[in-house]
């Protein structure tokens, strides 16, 4: 019954799945009219080729998640949602197209191309008539490669906005299901050997130099470009944002919940329909897109806002962390940071239950020595931020007996199951501290800030939309912890869909 809870409707299946294929289709034409040429320009000026090579080599170094968030902050091209995602792609699939148009056109024997010369062609009919038959072989060679690596690669694209599969594998890492994992991984393993296998036929029936089959291989390119272009219009189609309100989220289930709950109040109490642009990679990047304009609004939290963003030394008190950040939030970035929804999460300091029962773990003091015979795991945002690991491990005098590893948050709380780790810093509210009997131990020595849930609009939105504001002030103080908490269990645990719980719970608290 579980996992037939996890599976999200057949109808959001296919939608993702239309969202990746739309993707990798426009990536892969787009690529293919740069990527072609380029080798063609390269065989004719030989000095350009390693210019070229190096430069297309060097991206594909680049961690794709690393180059997605960077494309976020780059004008015209980035931001967040499919236009970024695309430019990814064709960067990605770009180095096999160069280089596998070059070298088929340079591997041609030269006595071939003066035979054509000697014909009196010219060097545009010797290019399509002598160069690119010959090479055709090599360069779809090259495509059927980029376009399997942009399946894989477009993944990673839910991790600012841009949809597809990758919005299950990412859902299925913060809640650690393997199912939801399962759902983006299986069809996104199906496109990718489709598109294999297509691309070798297509490669096998176009490269026949029979003159019987040349008419035939005109019949399959018409065809195949006829579909080609249905497919694109149709996904284009139903990939079209419908909202008129774009409402984001962080990568873990509280923000989808939060997220889901900012949309339903939205949609419940008002005409405006919203587009969902849920599972983005992090603080930096919902900052960077609700500054840019790329999505409306989303929830943040005060201390992360206070240190994070607004690079601040930590402090204790709400109302004064809560001041700075609406203060500057406003004057700096025309951002308006609204009531707090009620609860505060913080970091969790987390341990095995039946290690805190063991050692008699009750504070993080308590375990500062333990650690050196322990192993840690943190978020990439934890090790680097100023209220994370650094202020924490002075504070506490923690000391591991090796450098804390850095993973997911969903990844975290798997490794602390398996023992692959022995403490991580979690979130407060997190519905798996109760579903895995994990331990939270106290901040005795108040290290961390307060984190209190507040709703962060872009202000032109506000001002376009002037009634958004009195129906978010309508979510003031309506969360409690224990609220949340149980609103993350439902959803973690009990395998509920988001969309449900949050319509509940509205429903619960008359917001409906």
């Amino acid at each position: 019954m579980d996992l037939l809870l996890s599976i999200p409707p057949r109808s959001v299946i296919l939608l993702r799945t239309g969202e990746h294929i739309t993707l990798v289709l426009t990536a892969m034409i787009a690529a293919t009219g740069i990527g072609v040429p380029l080798g063609i320009i390269m065989s004719r000026y030989p000095k350009l080729a390693n210019p070229i090579l190096i430069i297309t080599n060097a991206v594909q170094t680049i961690p794709s998640l690393a180059l997605f968030g960077f494309l976020i902050t780059v004008p015209f091209f980035g931001g967040i949602g499919k236009r970024p995602a695309i430019i990814a792609l064709i960067l990605y699939a770009l180095l096999p197209i160069i280089k596998n148009t070059y070298i088929g056109i340079t591997q041609i024997k030269k006595g071939v191309k003066e035979a054509g010369e000697s014909l009196g062609l010219t060097p545009i009919k010797i290019l399509f008539l002598i160069e690119l038959p010959l090479a055709l072989r090599v360069i779809l060679g090259g495509i059927r490669i980029a376009a399997v690596i942009c399946v894989g690669i477009a993944t990673i694209a839910a991790a600012i906005g841009g949809g597809g599969l990758g919005e299950f594998i990412f859902r299925g890492l913060s809640t650690v299901d393997n199912t939801m994992i399962l759902v983006g991984a299986i069809p996104s393993a199906i496109i990718a050997l489709s598109v294999d296998w297509g691309l070798g036929w297509i490669e096998n029936n176009l490269t026949q130099t029979t003159a019987s089959n040349q008419s035939n291989n005109k019949k399959i390119v018409a065809f195949l470009l006829l579909i080609i272009s249905l497919i694109f219009v149709a996904f284009s189609f139903i990939n079209q944002s419908q909202g008129q309100i774009i409402i984001g989220s962080k990568n873990f289930t509280e923000q989808l919940i939060l997220g889901e709950i900012v949309s339903q109040q939205i949609e419940n109490n008002s005409d405006l329909k919203v587009d969902r642009r849920f599972n983005l990679g992090g603080t930096f990047i919902c900052h960077e897109a609700v500054k840019a304009g790329e999505i409306d609004g989303y929830v943040e939290y005060t201390g992360t806002a206070f240190t994070a963003i607004l690079e601040q030394k930590p402090i204790s008190n709400p109302s004064l962390v809560f001041q700075e950040v609406k203060t500057v939030y406003d004057q700096e970035f025309q951002l308006e940071v609204m009531a707090s929804l009620g609860f505060e999460n913080t970091y969790a300091i987390l341990v095995r239950g039946e290690d805190a029962k063991r050692y008699n773990l009750e504070t993080i003091s308590d375990v500062a020595k333990y650690t050196p015979e322990w192993k840690a795991g943190f978020s990439y945002e934890f090790l680097s931020r100023e209220d994370g690991y650094p202020g924490l491990s002075k504070t506490y005098n923690l000391r591991f007996a090796q450098q804390p590893k850095s993973m997911e948050l969903g990844l975290m709380y798997r490794a602390l199951e398996e023992k692959n780790v022995d403490l991580v810093a979690g979130n407060s509210t997190d519905g798996l501290i109760e579903v895995l009997d994990l331990q939270m131990l106290e901040d005795n020595k108040n290290y961390f800030p307060p984190y209190e849930a507040v709703p962060v609009f872009n202000q032109n939105t506000l001002e376009e939309h002037p009634e958004l504001s009195s129906i978010i002030q309508q979510l003031s103080g309506q969360i409690s912890s224990e609220e949340m908490g149980q609103l993350n269990y439902l959803v973690d645990h009990e395998r509920e869909s988001v969309t449900e719980v949050v319509k509940d719970f509205l429903s619960q608290k008359n917001l409906i």
